[in-house]
């Protein structure tokens, strides 16, 4: 079973948007996906509840149990996590459940240096697990055609830790579907939306392979 856990604390950084799309991707390509609401806020669970006949399971784990919690769960294909800001604890019970850690970071310098501590706790992790776990970050809500959008990817690299080729910009459908309980995939497959997505969950699956 492969957790993949969308971390950040610092709010506003897209983790809910990209933890459901991410989920529906998984979905819709074949395998079967719980996504993990762990923010106390219950955004994911908010989404889950527009449509009555949402496809997508998603449970609540809003304690610092989740990786004990987990194994308790059926056997999936995959877990995503959508994680809750600012609250360490769970960070850390997340990033213990998780064989990949994905970290959204909008390209502005405030989100890029409040990734910090994330890092640090991640980076620990990999050292306790000798490596078996993975982690990235992703530019979420980028602006099109802006350079900051370029020179987000060099502040990162200072992270050490990958940056994924894949981004995931700015774009009024994502609010859209949100508000209706669905996701770019479900209202507009072949848009441009939907394939950044699948293009997202292509790079992550491909390293979890």
């Amino acid at each position: 079973m492969h957790v993949i856990a969308v971390l950040n604390q610092k709010g506003g950084s897209g983790k809910t948007t990209i933890a459901t799309h991410l989920a529906r991707a998984l979905q819709l390509d074949g395998k079967d996906v719980l996504l993990v609401d762990s923010d106390p806020q219950g955004s994911a669970r908010d989404w889950a509840a527009v449509r009555e006949d949402n496809p997508l399971a998603v449970v609540g784990i809003d304690r610092p149990t989740i990786d004990r919690d987990l194994k308790a769960i059926g056997r999936k294909d995959f877990v995503v996590i959508d994680g809750a800001p600012q609250a360490a604890d769970l960070a850390v019970s997340a990033i213990k459940a998780a064989s990949f850690i994905l970290i959204p970071v909008q390209p502005s310098p405030y989100d890029i240096w409040a990734t910090a501590d994330l890092v640090e706790l991640v980076k620990q992790r990999i050292e306790v697990t000798d490596g078996k776990l993975q982690a990235a970050f992703v530019v979420s809500r980028a602006i099109k055609g802006t350079r900051i959008g370029a020179e987000v990817t060099d502040a990162l690299n200072g992270y050490g830790l990958p940056v994924l080729e894949s981004r995931i910009t700015q774009r009024v459908i994502y609010p859209g579907t949100a508000a209706a309980g669905t996701t770019v995939m479900d209202d507009e497959p072949e848009g441009d939306a939907a394939r950044e997505v699948r293009a997202l969950m292509a790079e992550i699956t491909q390293k979890l392979i």
